[in-house]
C-alpha cells in the first residue's frame, strides 16, 4: 500500500490532460504538479509537517485534481502531528501560504481582496476539512490502542488473581492435612510401634500384624509429606533457633571455615542480633553462609573478612576476599540472585560482584524490624497508578472520533465526484454556425454559458470551446460586463 497511494495520486493529477475543467496548465506543469503531490503522498506519514507546508506551490498552478488531492496530504499528515497546538499552527501557516501561491492564479479585473477572501476560504476549504477529520481519527487509535493495553492488563490482573487463589488455597489444603492427618499418623505409627515392641514376647502371632500397620503408617506419612510438596508452592521455611544469625551463630560459621583450612576473620560490630525479626536474622545467617560456601568453591586460598555492623536499626553484612590464584570455578549465581530476592522482600539493598581492588565481595543492608507482608502489600497497592486515565478511554470518545473524522471527508469527497462528473459530461463542443451567429457587444454571456459551459478557462480571463468539426481548432470568446467583448478562432 506504500506505493498505491502516490501511484493513484500521481495518475489523479494527470485528468487534466484528458478533461480540462479550467485555464489549462501547460503540460509540462501539469506532469510537474502530478509529480509533486505524489511524493506528497508518499512523504506525508514519515515527515508530516513538511508535508502540510509543501502543499502550497500546488495552489500556484490550475491542476485542481492536484490541489483537491493536498486535502489526503492533509488528512494523512494531521493523523501524526501529536501535539495540538503546533498542529494548529502548522494548518494557519499553510493556509496562508496556499492563498499566497493562489494569487500567480489571478486572470480577471476582481479587486485584490475580493480575490485574497476567496483564496483564502478555498485554501480553508482544503485544509480544514481534512485536518479535522485527521485530527480526530489521529486521537482515536491511540485510545484504541489504549484500550486494548488496558483489557490486557485487566485479563492479566485476573490471571494472577486466580492463580494467587489456587495457591493460598492450596497453602491452606496442605495445612490442614498437616495439622490433621499428620498428627493423627503420628499417633498411629507410635503405638504401632509400641504393639510391635509387646507382642514380640507376648503375642508371636500377631507380631507379622503389628509390624505391617507400623511399616504401613510410616508409608503413609511419607506420602504425606510428598503430598504436601505438591500442594504448598513455596518451600517450607528453613528451621530458625533461637541463635541463628546472632554473633555466635555467624561466629560458629566462620569457625567452621575457618577448620576446612580457609583463611577468614570476623569484625562484629554494635549490639548483638536477639531482638531482631526472626527473618532478618536468617537473612543475615544466609548472606554469610552463601558467601563463604563460595569462598570454598572458588577461591578457598584468599584471605577472607567478614563484617556485621548493627546501628541504626539497621544490619549490614559484608563478605570480602581479597585476589587468588586459583583458577575460579564455574557458578550459576542461582545462590546470589536467590539472597537478593530474600533481602529485597525485606526492604534491604543486595550487590555482589568484584570491587576495583579484586577478589570478591558479598555486601547487604536489611532493617532489623522490616514491615509485615501485609503492610508490604498495602504500600504497593497505594503506590501503584491506575493504568489509564478513564476519562480518555470512554466508548462515546472512541466510536465518536471515528464517526465525526468520516464524516469530515464528506465534502472533499462529494466535491471531487461532482468535478469529475462535470469534466466528463461538459463537452464544451461548438459549432460553426453558432459561432458565426454570435454578435460582439450584443450576445450575453449567459446565454452562451447555458449551452456550453465555460468551455477551458485562459489565463486571460476568455473560455476556450472545443469545435463539432475540426478537433484541431478552437473558439476564443472574451466577455466583458456580461456581454460579448470578442471572439476568433486559435490553433491549441
Amino acid at each position: 500500500m506504500r506505493f498505491v497511494w502516490p501511484s493513484l495520486a500521481f495518475l489523479v493529477g494527470l485528468v487534466p490532460l484528458i478533461a480540462p475543467l479550467a485555464p489549462i496548465p501547460h503540460p509540462l506543469l501539469t506532469i510537474a504538479s502530478a509529480l509533486w503531490i505524489a511524493a506528497l503522498v508518499w512523504f506525508a506519514p514519515s515527515r508530516p509537517e513538511w508535508a502540510l507546508l509543501l502543499t502550497a506551490p500546488l495552489f500556484a498552478i490550475n491542476n485542481l485534481w492536484a490541489m483537491s488531492l493536498t486535502a489526503f496530504v492533509v488528512f494523512a499528515a494531521s493523523r501524526r502531528v501529536p501535539r495540538l497546538g503546533r498542529l494548529w499552527a502548522l494548518l494557519g501557516v499553510t493556509t496562508l501560504l496556499q492563498t499566497a501561491f493562489g494569487l500567480f492564479q489571478v486572470y480577471d479585473n476582481s479587486p485584490l481582496w475580493q480575490t485574497l477572501v476567496g483564496g483564502f476560504f478555498g485554501s480553508a476549504f482544503f485544509v480544514v476539512f481534512p485536518a479535522v477529520s485527521g485530527m480526530l481519527l489521529g486521537r482515536r487509535r491511540p485510545m484504541v490502542r489504549l484500550l486494548r493495553e488496558r483489557n490486557e492488563y485487566l485479563e492479566r490482573a485476573r490471571a494472577l488473581t486466580a492463580a494467587s487463589a489456587r495457591s493460598e488455597e492450596r497453602a491452606h489444603i496442605a495445612g490442614e492435612m498437616h495439622d490433621m492427618l499428620g498428627h493423627r499418623l503420628s499417633l498411629i505409627s507410635i503405638h504401632a510401634g509400641a504393639l510391635e515392641l509387646a507382642t514380640a514376647t507376648k503375642a508371636p502371632q500377631l507380631h507379622e500384624q503389628a509390624e505391617l500397620i507400623r511399616t504401613t503408617s510410616s508409608l503413609a506419612m511419607a506420602e504425606l509429606r510428598e503430598i504436601l510438596g505438591v500442594l504448598r508452592t513455596n518451600p517450607e521455611p528453613e528451621s530458625l533457633d533461637e541463635d541463628t544469625g546472632t554473633r555466635s551463630d555467624i561466629t560458629a560459621l566462620v569457625e567452621s571455615s575457618v577448620n576446612a583450612g580457609i583463611t577468614v576473620s570476623l569484625d562484629w560490630s554494635g549490639d548483638d542480633l536477639h531482638g531482631a525479626d526472626p527473618r532478618t536474622r536468617r537473612a543475615v545467617h544466609r548472606v554469610v553462609r552463601e558467601a563463604l560456601t563460595n569462598l570454598h568453591k572458588h577461591a578457598p586460598a584468599a584471605r577472607a573478612r567478614v563484617q556485621v555492623a548493627v546501628q541504626a536499626g539497621r544490619a549490614r553484612i559484608q563478605v570480602l576476599n581479597g585476589p587468588s590464584t586459583a583458577v575460579p570455578g564455574k557458578g550459576t549465581r542461582r545462590g546470589l540472585i536467590g539472597l537478593e530476592e530474600r533481602v529485597g522482600l525485606l526492604g534491604g539493598s543486595f550487590t555482589a560482584g568484584p570491587p576495583p581492588e579484586g577478589g570478591f565481595r558479598v555486601a547487604a543492608d536489611v532493617p532489623l524490624h522490616p514491615p509485615t507482608q501485609a503492610e508490604q502489600a498495602a504500600t504497593e497497592v497505594a503506590e501503584v497508578p491506575p493504568p489509564l486515565a478513564a476519562e480518555v478511554l470512554t466508548v462515546p470518545r472512541v466510536l465518536g472520533g471515528g464517526c465525526l473524522g468520516l464524516l469530515a471527508l464528506v465534502p472533499i469527497v462529494g466535491a471531487l465526484t461532482v468535478l469529475l462528473l462535470f469534466a466528463l459530461l461538459n463537452t464544451s463542443q461548438m459549432n460553426a454556425p453558432y459561432f458565426d451567429s454570435l454578435k460582439v457587444g450584443v450576445t450575453p454571456e449567459d446565454e452562451v454559458m447555458d449551452q456550453f459551459g465555460v468551455g477551458q478557462l485562459g489565463v486571460d480571463g476568455c473560455s476556450r470551446y472545443r469545435t463539432s468539426h475540426n478537433a484541431e481548432l478552437l473558439y476564443k470568446l472574451c466577455f466583458r460586463d456580461g456581454r460579448l467583448q470578442s471572439k476568433e478562432q486559435e490553433r491549441p
